[in-house]
């Protein structure tokens, strides 16, 4: 091994799952805390007893999460350091080289990974979940999920996968950057074909019927100058009773997607707040931005693997004696997140900057107390805690807390 890397990267694996403990405690300690009385300006639209049942949902999570960190970790530190990669590398390359070698090791590695994964996926959904309310999949829908899911990955993954492992080996010096451009395209072909032949896979999704809410969602588009390919209702509540909106696919290929449980709580005024804040992503341009972002993102990862592809201190410092590509890709994208974990927080300041935006257009094109009714229901519906605690929410949370959110709302309400 190489003492150098093998010490830098037990010090940045450290001091990230140290990190995330401290923060996962914190957010634990804080929901208890406040979990006896609803925050004042939530007290005339929240229940005591919905609020407790979100502080017992989240903790219940948390400390859910807490130990798929540990398994997480051990499983990292097993691959790397206690030599199983090197186990697996040394399984395949007497049985397979070239292309179908790695895509051996991938898949294998992919399959490990799921298995350690399932027991606490089972308990997340059929305990924690279930104990909530919230739980509505049965053990049947949750293994033909899990089929269809491995399935896909296999008839789309594994063409990516020898596409990629090629260009690494046949592009030269620069492979990264043929790497990048066929990632890329890739990326924008599955966002473009995602609505109509792999999410109907997993959903029924059903034209929007007509009445109220259609022609005030129909209304809005026009507002909006927003034109999608249809208003479309999928059949969440078969596996949660959480309820959600969301817009996918770009081009022509836009639609709107509304849950079940999600029509069945709101007003159509609140429906089509909702969907203002989601089409002010849109005409914000966040989806673009975020999109050119990771793109940018990708291309950087790419370029930093090509300067380390050839060191052999990258491969020995991590407990890989052998060095091919294959094995590059994986130890990168195994280790990257122990490094980038710093960076979290500015990821989710992005994130919350354009939810106030789309709140602030939502507030343009809709009643903004529509919006907050809107919210505080989703919150009340899927147990959101109202009192996170700062500093875990900075790295986890993508929408600005709900007081704050709230608030930020109140200052755009148009006088009566």
């Amino acid at each position: 091994m190489t003492p150098d890397f093998t010490l830098i990267f037990l010090v940045f694996f450290t001091l990230t799952l140290v990190t995330r403990l401290w923060l996962k405690m914190r957010h634990i300690r804080c929901v208890a805390t406040h979990r006896s009385a609803v925050p004042a300006e939530f007290t005339e639209r929240i229940t005591l007893p919905d609020h407790q049942k979100a502080a017992d949902y989240t903790i219940d999570r948390s400390r859910t999460a807490i130990a798929g960190l540990f398994i997480e970790s051990l499983l990292l530190l097993a691959l790397t350091l206690g030599g199983g990669l090197a186990a697996l590398h040394e399984f395949w390359s007497l049985r397979l080289d070239g292309l179908p070698y790695g895509l051996a090791m991938i898949f294998s590695l992919t399959f490990i990974s799921g298995l350690v994964d399932l027991p606490l996926s089972l308990y997340s959904q059929f305990v924690i979940e279930a104990r909530h309310g919230f739980n509505r999949m049965t053990a049947g829908l949750f293994f033909a999920d899990l089929l269809k899911q491995t399935l896909l990955g296999l008839v789309i993954g594994a063409p990516v996968i020898a596409a990629v492992l090629w260009l690494m080996g046949a592009m030269g010096q620069y492979w990264w950057l043929y790497v990048w451009l066929f990632w890329s395209g890739f990326n924008l072909l599955i966002m473009f074909i995602y609505p109509t032949w792999i999410a109907p896979l997993f959903n029924k999704f059903s034209p929007l019927d007509d009445g109220e809410m259609k022609t005030r969602i129909e209304a809005l588009l026009i507002r909006c100058g927003f034109r999608s390919s249809g208003l479309f209702v999928m059949d969440g509540s078969k596996r949660s009773s959480h309820g959600n909106a969301y817009f996918t696919g770009f081009g022509n290929n836009k639609r709107i997607v509304f849950f079940d449980t999600l029509l069945s709580r709101l007003a159509p005024t609140e429906v089509e707040a909702v969907l203002a804040h989601e089409l002010g992503h849109f005409r914000k341009k966040h989806v673009a931005k975020r999109m050119v972002l990771m793109f940018a993102g990708s291309l950087a990862f790419l370029w930093l693997l090509g300067q380390l592809i050839d060191a052999p201190w990258f491969y020995a410092g991590l407990g890989v004696p052998a060095q091919n590509t294959t094995l590059a890709l994986i130890l990168f994208f195994l280790v990257m997140p122990v490094f980038t974990f710093p960076l979290t927080p500015l990821m989710s300041q992005l994130s919350r900057r354009h939810e106030f935006e789309a709140d602030a257009y939502a507030a343009q094109h809709a009643a903004a107390s529509d919006l907050i009714h809107a919210l505080v229901k989703l919150y009340q519906d899927n147990a959101s805690t109202l009192t996170p605690d700062p500093l875990h929410s900075l790295f986890h949370d993508s929408h600005p807390p709900a007081a704050q959110r709230i608030a930020h709302l109140q200052l755009q309400e148009k006088p009566a």
